[in-house]
């Protein structure tokens, strides 16, 4: 019997990420692959407009993977998650204030959630971007303490995770891919890994 993995089983892919939510979601797609970890300082121009600082990271990642580790038949993926309102790039919180104040500023307004991702083979390079439109309720405070209490927006842009409890009753609409905000657009990814050419 035939398996999706049988078009990738000649690659060695790499998924060049600490996230274990990139991981969980790659793995849905029924590709083989391993996870490298990779560190990079995530800077970028600031006359970069929001909407490119995605991809710009992700290929800026992708370019930092050691060239001696890429081989013929290795093809590595990067990528890279900001959350966006009013042109303002929101980080993951540093502190229980932090995530508090980031989501009063998402509550009861929408906001972009950008990926950036980045294929890298030994003699080919290509980045894309995904961009969803969230819409938030207005969340009672009583809500957002109970989020932070009770789960981690610490590892998370913009201090949430749309899986978890807060985007279950938070989320009033979205626009464009929902796996987009976990961390990875899987369509778009799937098809772009389909016509990557080593």
């Amino acid at each position: 019997m035939s398996t999706i993995n049988d078009q990738f089983s000649h690659l060695d892919i790499i998924l060049a990420s600490r996230s274990s939510r990139r991981q969980a979601l790659l793995r849905q797609l029924d590709i083989q692959f391993r996870m490298t970890p990779l560190d990079v300082k995530e800077t970028f121009p600031a006359t970069l407009p929001v909407e490119e600082v995605a991809e710009y990271i992700s290929r800026l990642k992708a370019e930092a993977f050691p060239t001696e580790k890429i081989l013929s038949h290795t093809l590595v993926i990067t990528a890279d998650t900001i959350v966006a309102v009013d042109n303002i790039i929101l980080g993951k919180p540093e502190d229980d204030a932090d995530a508090f104040q980031m989501l009063k500023t998402l509550s009861g307004r929408s906001h972009l959630v950008v990926t950036g991702v980045c294929l890298r083979s030994k003699n080919n390079i290509r980045s894309f971007s995904a961009i969803t439109k969230v819409k938030f309720k207005e969340l009672s405070d009583y809500e957002i303490n109970y989020y932070i209490d009770n789960y981690q927006p610490f590892d998370k842009a913009g201090a949430y995770g749309i899986q978890e409890w807060i985007g279950k009753i938070g989320v009033e609409s979205i626009e464009g891919s929902f796996y987009n905000v976990m961390g990875l657009p899987m369509q778009q990814l799937y098809e772009e890994l389909r016509n990557f050419s080593l």
